[in-house]
This record gives structure tokens, sequence and C-alpha cells, in this order.
């Protein structure tokens, strides 16, 4: 079949509202696609979505945000499939077309044509490549390798036909654990933080939830931590999440008041880079210190690893070079015996896929802002994670919520 020159590729490049809306692949008897030899890369179309949150806004000690954004793309093959891959962001629409413009002018030129079939050597080409190397290593460009690189994994599965966890090789597990991350957030009051724990334990059937700390004063959020072990019980798994906001002094402080509550980790306790602060702390207190959601690359998680900095892993594909890098972090996890807890920054959608897959996972976190602009969202059943059962990585977005949500790309 002929291929589309880059050019005439991308005159198919429109925002979801302001055009056809993007049409989601859907499970179908046509099975002409299986077992074909190539899959030639006709289209490379990015889009944005701001989805609305599970509350009017939210905080932790970093951050405040009223929307969740989706900003990715869709891969379209010669044969008709159609591979759906994103990054997570603050839903702020400026950065988040630096990250499209990445995909639409840097990556395209470089996809259209190839074989999608030989998706590591794509993602080899596009991270090495020199000139975009060099601008960066990190930062939007590896947010878009993210999107691109999930939307060739998408396409692999769903040229199997099978779910990715299967395509990879089959589930390693017999049960992914969910904790709840959304009960927790810091913007809430300690009456919130206790219906929400409540509710999450004694109705959803949570027995892991996360809580954000990072008060100024470090002895409001052992009184909140306090007040939510009392009610929830010594048996529920809490952890914390400090979203890089204290210095080592006062972690060390607030670990050494925290000793009786039980606390399942310390996450990113620290600023997100200094491996020997978090080494320092790891050493210094008995709750297992969990990192990875900030780090871009293999090299930065291993840093952290052999220093001893870090207890549970948390790659995230959105943040990495999409799901190719998470592969060799978790792998590398695995080589230290150390478990994979992915951070959920495309909501889980295909982390729920690599934690039924891989061997060094079997907890994932549960947020569930995102879930229902999914053909087929996560599923979180009694506090386990249901596993996915449509081929593909779970990425492909509903054609309501991209004409609804989608914004003009630039």
């Amino acid at each position: 079949m002929r291929v589309l020159h880059w050019t005439v590729a991308m005159r198919l490049i429109q925002p979801p509202n302001q055009g056809r809306p993007a049409v989601p692949f859907l499970p179908s008897n046509d099975n002409s696609h299986r077992g074909s030899a190539h899959m030639k890369i006709v289209a490379v179309e990015p889009f944005i979505l701001h989805l609305p949150l599970t509350a009017d806004s939210i905080s932790d000690s970093t951050h405040s945000i009223t929307h969740w954004g989706v900003v990715g793309t869709r891969i379209v093959t010669s044969d008709g499939l159609e591979g759906y891959g994103f990054t997570g962001t603050h839903a702020d629409l400026a950065s988040d077309r630096l990250i499209t413009s990445c995909i639409r002018d840097c990556y395209a030129p470089l996809l259209i044509g190839e074989d999608a079939v030989e998706q590591t050597r794509l993602w080899k080409k596009l991270a090495r490549s020199p000139a975009l190397q060099w601008v960066g290593r990190a930062g939007i460009t590896h947010l878009a390798l993210a999107a691109v690189d999930v939307a060739l994994w998408d396409l692999r599965a769903k040229q199997a036909g099978l779910p990715l966890w299967k395509f990879l090789g089959g589930a390693t597990t017999g049960k992914v654990e969910a904790y709840n991350t959304d009960i927790g957030w810091l913007s809430f009051t300690q009456q919130q933080l206790l219906d929400g724990s409540r509710r999450a334990v004694e109705v959803d059937g949570f027995t892991r939830i996360k809580l954000k700390v990072g008060h100024d004063n470090p002895n409001v959020d052992i009184a909140r931590l306090t007040a939510v072990r009392e009610a929830v019980g010594p048996a529920i798994r809490i952890a914390i999440d400090g979203n890089g906001k204290w210095d080592l002094p006062t972690c060390l402080r607030f670990v050494a008041a925290a000793r009786d509550l039980d606390i399942f980790w310390f996450e990113e306790p620290l600023w997100y880079d200094d491996v020997g602060s978090h080494a320092a702390l790891a050493r210094a207190s008995a709750i297992p210190v969990a990192l990875g959601e900030q780090l871009y690359t293999v090299d930065a998680f291993r840093g952290f690893i052999e220093a001893g900095a870090v207890a549970y892993v948390q790659p995230d594909v959105t943040r990495l070079g999409g799901i190719t890098e998470y592969i060799q972090v978790a792998d590398l996890a695995l080589a230290y015996r150390l478990p994979v807890a992915p951070h959920a920054g495309e909501m889980s959608q295909v982390h729920v896929h690599l934690s039924h897959w891989h061997p060094a996972s079997s907890i994932l976190e549960y947020i569930p802002w995102i879930k229902d602009h999914f053909v087929e969202p996560i599923r979180v059943e009694a506090g386990i994670y249901q596993r996915p059962e449509q081929p593909g990585a779970g990425t492909t977005p509903l054609a309501a919520s991209m004409e609804r949500y989608g914004k003009s790309i630039g």
C-alpha cells in the first residue's frame, strides 16, 4: 500500500475540536491485520485533552490543579490500525503545546513511512536522534517520546489481537493490589481525609491508601496521620507522599515523630534529584523510601538504586521514554530485588498491564480521574486491579471525550 508523504500526513493533524473527531480503535471481527509482517506508519496526529478531576481542585505540597492533561498522539498505519499513547500533565495549554509540537514537528518526520513493528529500533531512532538529543534528554522531548512509544506498543498489541499484558508474555502475579491516592490530598480538611479513608476501606474494599504530607509545620501532618490511623485501624497499609517539599532535617524530625504510625513508605520526601539526602534518610529511618515519578531515564534510577536511596521503585511510562524505557527500569529494580510500584501519570491505564506482567510488581496507584474517558477503563474491585481484556495498551480514548475536551494544538 502506498505510504503517505510526511507533508500529506501532516495535513491530517487537526485538534479534535477543529475537524473530524478522532475515531478510536474498536475491537471487531476483522482479523485481516493479524499476522501482518509490516505496519507502515502513514499518519502521526497529536492531540490534547484537558479532563476534569473528581473534585473541583486538588493540591499536594507542591502542585494545585483543576484538570488533568492527556497529551499524546494517534499513530495510523497503512492497514488501518490506530495506536494511541499519551503523557500526563497539569493541563497547562502552553506547555502542553510544546509536547504536541515536538511530536508533530520533530518525531513525525522520523516516523512516517517506518514500520511500526520495529518499535525498539524506532525508540532508539527517536531517543538518540543527534539534534533532539542535543536539546533535550529529558523534559519536553522525553514526554513526547513517551507518548509515541506507548502508541507504538498499543499498535503492536492490537495487531496481535491481545491486551498488552498478554502480548508481553502473560501475567506473572495472581493479583495487583490498588492503593487509593484520591482520598488523601493535602487540600482536604482533616474531616474530609477521615471520611474519604473510611469510605475507601469500608465501602470500596481498599486495604491500601496514600496520604499527602508537606505542611510547613510537619506536626500538622502527624496529627492528620494519627487520626486516619485510628480511623482505619492497624491492618490498613498507609503510605505517605511529600512531593519533594521538605529538606533532610525536616524529614528526619518527621520520621522520628511518625515512628509508631506504621507508615508503609515515604514517597518523594526530598528534592527529586537529591540522591545523597535520600540515601541518608533511608539509612536513618525504618520507613522505606519510594520515588521515581520525576526521574526521566534508566540512568537516573540506577544512581538512586546503587546509592541505597530507594526501596520502592516508581517508574512512570509518561515520564520515562514510554514502555520501552519503563521495562529497562523495572528489570533494573528486579535485578536488585526491589519492588516496582508504578506512579500513575497515565492514571494506570497502561501501568495496569505492566503491573500484571512484570514480576517485580504487585501494587499500583489508583486515581480515577480519567478512566471514564477510555474505551476500556481501569477496573478495581475490592481493592484489586482487574486484568484488561481488550487488545492494546488501554490508551484508546472515547470519541465523545476527544470531541468535548479536546484543545487546539496550535
